[in-house]
């Protein structure tokens, strides 16, 4: 009988061990964590993206804001639309990490919200060791407005930008707080944007049927990077409306070019 017992508890011990390696399998796929971030005076939610392999030596990061639907302060809205869903698809392939901040309703990717962004960075950059020579900056709709100011703010952080369905000046009477507030003193806020951001590679997106956010911005800072020789490709989707950015990021050719890019 002592004999018996003495078997079956190595059986379920090797069976224990058996699941904790399965869990730790499962528990090693990509996955989002949440985090909180006191920051001037209000309390922030973000989430980062933790890839199922991270380098050693520093892993790339994407910095991901968001649009005007996923505005609020519950730290989850903010992967309902854009990034969030395409990485649960891919949550065992993606390679980088991927930084997703919330804007509180009715604001902007503006003034203390896109430093709190910088800073959500810093934090998520330091605690999960992201390699400062590859982060990336991409954002969609208000998103993508974000993305030109936090890149203009700090134009040497960026190896590569995807602005999608963005635009430099406010699309219509109604939201005249949607802008880029880095160039809204400049007589010709395409060329300045263009200039100012000359040596940062950037890949924008739009919808050429987009009556959201229309294309014209857009199309103006290509013909300004044009001008001053600056790194900027644009692609501009037929038969596509506001929503750009879901073929924007399922398409493989945009993260491979993205991450090729790096700062020296």
């Amino acid at each position: 009988m002592t004999r018996l017992l003495i078997v079956l508890s190595m059986l379920l011990m090797s069976t224990a061990c058996t699941l904790a390696r399965t869990s730790t399998a499962v528990a090693g796929r990509g996955h989002f964590e949440a985090r909180e971030l006191p920051f001037e005076g209000r309390l922030f939610r973000y989430q980062v993206f933790v890839p199922a392999r991270r380098d050693p030596s520093g892993t790339p990061v994407v910095l991901f804001l968001h649009g005007s639907g996923e505005r609020g302060d519950d730290g989850r809205r903010q992967l309902l639309a854009g990034l969030g869903p395409w990485l649960e698809k891919n949550a065992d392939s993606f390679p980088a990490l991927v930084v997703l901040p919330q804007v509180p309703q009715d604001e902007e990717w503006l003034g203390r919200n896109a430093r709190m962004a910088l800073a959500a960075l810093d934090a998520a950059s330091t605690e999960f060791h992201a390699d400062p020579q590859r982060i990336y900056l991409t954002g969609m709709s208000m998103g993508g407005y974000g993305t030109w100011e936090l890149a203009l703010m700090q134009p040497q952080r960026f190896a590569a930008l995807v602005p999608v369905c963005a635009a430099i000046t406010a699309p219509r009477i109604g939201r005249t707080t949607l802008r880029v507030d880095q160039v809204a003193d400049e007589t010709d806020p395409y060329t300045a944007v263009a200039t100012r951001l000359r040596g940062v590679p950037v890949w924008m997106f739009h919808g050429a049927d987009d009556t959201v956010v229309p294309p014209t911005d857009a199309r103006l800072i290509a013909q300004a990077a044009q001008r001053v020789g600056a790194d900027l490709r644009y692609t501009e989707l037929p038969g596509v409306g506001h929503n750009a950015w879901d073929p924007t990021y399922r398409d493989p050719a945009m993260w491979a070019w993205l991450f090729q890019q790096r700062r020296p």
